[in-house]
């Protein structure tokens, strides 16, 4: 057979670092992960392509090729998919489609042909069966939970490597904690599932020998959620393999609040070559993190583990969250309060979103507050609920919030604030990767002469090269990322206005 694999647009948002990524030629932060696990699950001898729609041009002809589509996205990227999925029914061509927007709204989806739902470990193979006895039904879904020993090394060949800024890998699945506000334990659960250590270190060898040096990002929803294993197994795996192969990658992830509380693990994880690590904060107001039952945030001086965690090593990049039902009419202000003081210079504070699959969304049906489903940007203003605060007023500080922080004399403060605490570990070799001398120029022209920003860019400029030198090449990526992030709040300020 011949199998197309299709990764819908995805809109221009906080993450999708569009505007940051003109500056070192690339077209997407990272290839479709989900859509090159699958495409390895698939009989090694169909003919497989993909086309992410992110780096290039869906064509008819790509449609007409295929006897079947694959399309994989998330809730974000709907109204891309809903548009191949119209495409490819033109065209007569059938359409298989999973992941976590199909999981979330199948049953908006009649139009699609075959949904597989859930891990596709599972899921996947029942629907190759009866695809191979010409019984192939319309939904598959299934609610056990994947030995992720399973999962094979995503199928590489098919993406061009080459138009990413990073690579991605998943190491675990699940979540030790249970958000109200988060989706991730309903579709993954809250006990961790974890790869075996030859697993990662094959996916590693699998990038290393295609040529890829660089950025690695594990996408993992709580990468320490088995933090014994980790230790004990997983990280002097890592280090050992970076070390034989002289540092070709660094690597980041997304890790729990208590991650500070053990020196331990941070050292080891910076000796394995992470260097960055986004921590959802939320809120620095105690009374929501009790409502929203993130037990790991409480109790706890959230700024100093902010700090101890960058003084290990590692740049921390937050999420914070605004339209709580425990919200004061002072949490936009105690917001950028922290965001500044805490030197996160990625700051991605988005309004809530009620997303299905969550106690949340379960509590606000209950009381009658819902009032359609979400778009997948939590950057959007297009309230899904009814908020205790005052509409008008919860948008209008959002606004607010990000107009300060984004503005680029806070912006540039937080990042000399983040590159004073930050206490890299320097492994002896620095790989320069294709585009970063380019992007050094386009960003003194275009920020550093062009820009609203150029006198906090000149100032930084020379500020790191004087008193940070061999944090320079991280300075200069900070100021771009704040382009992108300014155009952001700038874009969103038209469509709230």
């Amino acid at each position: 057979m011949k199998i197309l694999l299709v990764y819908p647009h995805y809109p221009d948002t906080f993450w999708s670092f569009r505007h940051a990524l003109k500056f070192i030629g690339r077209k997407a932060s990272f290839p479709p992960l989900g859509l090159l696990t699958v495409a390895a699950m698939l009989p090694a001898q169909w003919e497989k392509k993909l086309v992410d729609m992110n780096v290039a041009e869906l064509t008819d002809r790509d449609i007409k090729w295929a006897d079947l589509v694959f399309i994989s996205a998330m809730s974000i990227q709907r109204e891309s998919a809903e548009t191949v999925i119209g495409r490819c029914r033109n065209l007569g061509v059938k359409t298989v489609a999973g992941g976590p927007l199909f999981i979330a709204f199948h049953d908006q989806f009649s139009q699609v042909d075959h949904l597989v739902l859930g891990e596709a470990e599972i899921t996947l193979q029942r629907f190759l069966d009866d695809l191979e006895m010409g019984v192939p039904g319309h939904i598959y879904q299934d609610e056990r939970r994947a030995d992720l020993a399973d999962t094979p090394v995503p199928l590489w060949e098919l993406a061009d490597l080459r138009k990413y800024a990073g690579m991605n890998i998943q190491y675990s699945r699940g979540c030790p904690f249970d958000c109200e506000f988060c989706d991730i334990t309903g579709l993954f659960g809250r006990k961790p599932r974890t790869k075996q250590t030859v697993q990662l270190l094959v996916e590693l060898e699998s990038l290393y020998s295609r040529g890829w040096r660089g950025s690695i990002f594990f996408v993992d929803d709580n990468f320490i959620g088995d933090k014994q294993k980790l230790k004990r197994e997983i990280l002097p795996a890592i280090r050992g393999w970076m070390e034989k192969r002289n540092y070709p990658f660094y690597f980041y992830t997304e890790a729990s609040i208590d991650l500070a509380d053990d020196g331990e693990l941070m050292r080891m994880m910076v000796e394995a070559g992470f260097q960055e690590v986004f921590i959802g904060i939320e809120t620095p107001h105690g009374e929501v993190l009790t409502e929203i039952g993130k037990v790991q945030n409480k109790n706890r001086d959230l700024l100093v583990s902010v700090k101890r965690i960058q003084q290990a090593g590692l740049q921390v990049h937050g999420g914070f969250i605004v339209g709580f039902d425990s919200d004061p009419p002072t949490i936009f202000d105690s917001q950028i309060r922290f965001i500044q003081e805490s030197g996160i210079a990625t700051a991605m504070v988005g309004i809530l979103t009620a997303l299905r699959g969550t106690r949340l969304y379960q509590r606000l049906r209950q009381e009658g507050r819902l009032v359609g489903d979400t778009t997948g940007n939590n950057m959007a203003v297009s309230l899904n609920f009814v908020p205790r605060m005052e509409r008008s007023a919860l948008i209008g500080g959002y606004r607010a919030l990000l107009d300060h922080i984004y503005s680029p004399d806070n912006y540039y403060k937080r990042v000399k604030k983040l590159l004073k605490e930050y206490r890299p570990l320097y492994t002896g070799r620095f790989n320069v990767q294709r585009g970063y001398l380019p992007a050094l120029w386009k960003s003194i022209f275009f920020l550093g002469v062009l820009g609203k920003e150029r006198v906090q860019f000149w100032n930084l400029f020379f500020w790191s090269l004087l008193r940070k030198p061999r944090l320079f090449p991280l300075a200069i990526t900070y100021a771009i990322y704040g382009f992108h992030f300014r155009k952001i709040t700038e874009k969103l300020r038209e469509n709230v206005a």
